[in-house]
Formats: C-alpha cells, structure tokens, sequence
C-alpha cells in the first residue's frame, strides 16, 4: 500500500518540478572516504529512484580518494547489489534543470545497508529520540579557491578576513548567496578566512541528518558556482603545505522536553548536569574518534597546536585552541547555548561525524560522566607541567595509531556499527598503505582536490 500511496505523490511532484524547470535529478550519497557520489535520472525516473531505487556495488563503500583504489573486502567486492532511494522529502532545485536529493543504502528487499553513513546518523538521532532526546547540529564549511588544476590563485590584496577577499570574488560570493537561497539552505554567515582564498560559510542548525543534507548540498552549490568562475573549491583539510588549513566544525545542542541541556543550570558554564555529561563524553572519546573525524592521510598535518584545529583535548568557553569549545546562550547567540568541535575537518564524512559526537554525547549522559575542570586559557601559554597537572593532552597526528585506536574502540562500533568502522578503517589505510613515504608538499598536492565536487 505504500508504494501505491508513493506513485500518485511521485508523479505530483514531477509535474511541479517540471513546472520549475527541472529536467534532471541528481542523488548522492557519501561515502567512508568522504568522497561524494552520485547518480543522475531523468525527472520522469524520480519515483523509482525514491523506491525501489538504483542500483550500486558494494564497493561504493571503499572508493578511495585517489580516484582509482578500491579496497575490497568479503562484504564489498564484486558480488551483491544494493539500492540507493533518494529522500523525496529533502529534495531541492538546483537551477539550470537540475534538482538534488540525498540518498540512503538499502538491500534489495528495502532493509537498510550496515554500511550506509546516512543512515548511521539516522540510528543515532533515533537513539535519541528513543532517550527522550533531540539535537541539532550546526555545521561550518572552510574552503580555498584555486585554479582548475589545484593551483594557486592570486592572493596580492588577501587579508586575513579581509573586506578585499569579498570585493575580489564579489561575484562568487553574490551568486553563491543567491544559489544557496534558491535552493532554500539557510547560510548564516560567508567570509573570508585567515588563509588565502580561503572562506568560511555558516549553516543554520538542523536536526542531525537534515544538517548532514544540507551541508552536502552547500558543498554541491559552491562547486557548481566556482566553475562557473573558472576555479574549483579544496575542500582538502590541508589544500598547501605549510599554510593554513580547513576545518568542518561541527556544532550541536541537546533538549529533553523542550528544556535545553547546555544552559539554565547549576553545572559547569551554566550546564545541566546532563548537559555537562555529553560534553564529558565528547571530550572522552575524542581520541578513539578521531580516526572518524579527522582520519585522512592529510589530516594530521592540520592538526597542530596554534592552528585553532582543536590540537588539545580539553574543553574551555569561547577556547578556540580547545578541541571542544563551549559557547554561551544570550543575545549575541539566538540559538542558544551550544558546543563546537573543532577536529572535525572536510575530509570526513559529514554524517558519519554528527553520528559520533552525538553518539558520544548520549553515552556521556547514560554513564553519567563528570566533565573536567574548563581550560580558560590558550594551553599553550601553559608549562608542560602544568598542561599535565590539568589533565590537558596533545591529539595525536599519527593516522596509523589513531586508525589502530579506532579499530579497537568498542565504543566506536558500538555508536557506527562494526560496517562503518571497518569500512573507514580500509579506506583510510589504503592512503597510508599506498602515499605514507610522500612529503606534506606531496601529499597537499595529490590531494588538494581529492574532497572537491
């Protein structure tokens, strides 16, 4: 019954979408790597691209970012099938004939693939609910233009965040604001950064998978429109060596019955005490997730103390050397009191990232952790000595051991599931397995463009 109910609403929707001038649609999943796929369809397939959906291999899963390696493995080699169906309800117009919609796997019989990222997330957010939880996430995009080789542009006026970066792109900046309005993604802010050709642009917080959808279009409306100008975006955590890299920060706040966990209390900051639990559990399992949030061959290069990457596990207000910034609710912060976590950077795969902090955030709560003394200064303005007294560690940027940790986190595959682990394990030792010997100047320009759409 169903299906029969979805054909009728498939077609409705056709006949708008075409009204609008669409002729296209793009479905797209994510996958361990980071990398972005896609598939298109003519308008008049959407109904069967929702449900039963097309088909994929399974070694979708182990794309790798050199654009050739596949790491195949017993459940994502060449036997099998699974389907992709796009989520009708999160469908957006693109303009110039192209409508986009996320996607989720599925098997043949419709029971969701283990592998799937999206629907990670989904499980998350519905573990939540399930806890009398809700939560949104907030999510940052950091990029640098180059040209359509990876090179780089001229930079003579930059400053950092610089009113000449905004009149030297006016026009990408212009039509990128109208592209992302259009296509009804709610920016908050777009400006300049402090590295060359670098910007920053701010969603509006969502629930955790609308989030995740809406940063991956964001990604696809600044691609399209760079082209458009003759560059191409790096959405590399280190798009040149040496220089200053990208982050993806990830924001997110929890309520239980409409009443806010991260303020309005007597804890730490003005914390609940559930509140202060998350945050705890964040902070616990950075290091067993940072493989997830920062694993690439080229994110350790950007996690460095001094580079406002979060280097230090510990968590302070407004701390943007703290892996895990607190920020107050009030005037200046109509959406209230929420955390930042600062490691998470464009190589990562988005959904799979809003999936482990706010599965570390829940099992902060259902264990009751206690969230350690805030760091209110710079860590390191303080002695080794002293950073050691308070507890205040330096992340690690040795992908094989942070790959090693991951591996052995039972917390991790308890939150992912063991599919999802072991599949961004084999992708991310692919890179170190196949580009470990290259220097960071090789490295940032093999890759610089590895994450781009």
């Amino acid at each position: 019954m169903a299906d029969m109910a979805a054909k009728p609403l498939a077609a409705a929707a056709i006949a708008q979408l075409e009204a609008d001038g669409v002729a296209t649609l793009i479905g797209t999943v994510v996958n361990p790597a980071g990398l972005t796929h896609a598939k298109t369809v003519p308008l008049r397939r959407m109904g069967s691209f929702a449900d039963p959906g097309l088909g994929a291999s399974p070694v979708w899963h182990v794309f790798t970012i050199d654009q050739t390696g596949i790491v195949f493995g017993d459940s994502t080699g060449v036997v099998g099938d699974q389907r992709i169906r796009i989520d009708l309800g999160a469908l957006r117009i693109l303009g110039d004939g192209f409508a986009w919609a996320p996607g989720s796997f599925f098997d043949q019989a419709g029971n969701p693939d283990p592998y799937c990222s999206r629907g990670a997330l989904r499980r998350v957010e519905n573990r939540l609910a399930d806890a009398g939880l809700s939560a949104v996430v907030g999510h940052e995009i950091e990029f640098v233009l180059v040209g359509p080789d990876g090179a780089r542009l001229p930079a003579h006026l930059w400053a950092q965040y610089g009113l000449a970066g905004v009149l030297e792109h006016e026009g990408f900046v212009c039509d990128v604001t109208a592209a992302a309005t259009a296509s009804a993604v709610a920016v908050e802010q777009f400006h300049p950064e402090y590295g060359m050709n670098q910007f920053e642009i701010s969603l509006a917080p969502q629930p955790p998978v609308a989030a995740a959808d809406q940063l991956t279009l964001m990604r696809i409306i600044i691609g399209r429109v760079a082209r458009k100008y003759g560059m191409r975006v790096s959405m590399s955590p280190v798009p040149f060596a040496g220089s200053v890299g990208s982050g993806a920060h990830q924001h997110f706040s929890l309520v239980r019955d409409g009443v806010p966990l991260l303020s309005g209390g007597d804890g730490p900051a003005g914390m609940t005490s559930e509140g202060a639990a998350a945050v705890a559990g964040v902070l616990a399992g950075l290091e067993d997730a940072q493989g997830v949030l920062s694993g690439s061959i080229l994110s350790g290069l950007r996690m460095q103390p001094g580079s406002w990457a979060g280097a230090y596990a510990c968590w302070g207000t407004e701390n943007r050397e703290a892996a895990v910034r607190y920020l107050t609710g009030g005037d200046a912060n109509p959406y209230g009191a929420n955390v930042e976590v600062k490691i998470v950077d464009p190589s990562a795969n988005s959904y799979l990232a809003s999936a482990t902090i706010l599965g570390l955030a829940l099992d902060g709560i259902e264990s009751g952790l206690t969230l350690p003394d805030e760091v209110a200064v710079d860590p390191s303005s303080l002695t080794d000595t002293a950073r050691a007294e308070a507890g205040i560690t330096v992340l690690g940027t040795d992908q094989s051991a942070l790959l090693d940790t991951l591996d052995a986190s039972t917390k991790m595959r308890g939150i992912l599931g063991d599919a999802v682990v072991d599949a961004v394990l084999a992708v991310r030792r692919y890179e170190i397995e196949n580009y470990g010997e290259l220097t960071p100047d090789e490295l940032a320009d093999k890759f610089r463009l590895a994450w781009s759409v």
